[in-house]
């Protein structure tokens, strides 16, 4: 009776395919941030490049 509790904590099959979920956790964590941390930069490069193309298209600058 007490035998099986045992051999079930020391079994390891599931063992790796948690690892490769926290492994890809990690990156996708890695990932969201790096975009979001993009995208604000890029926002405003295409703000700035927005108002030079409406600029030299109104010749108003």
């Amino acid at each position: 009776m007490l035998k099986r509790p045992a051999q079930f904590f020391k079994e390891e099959e599931g063992a790796s395919a948690v690892e490769y979920g926290l492994v890809a956790g990690l990156i996708a964590a890695v990932l969201v941030a790096v975009l979001l941390a993009l995208g604000t930069g890029l926002d405003g490069l295409y703000g700035l490049i927005k108002d030079k193309v409406s600029c030299a298209i109104q010749m108003a600058c």
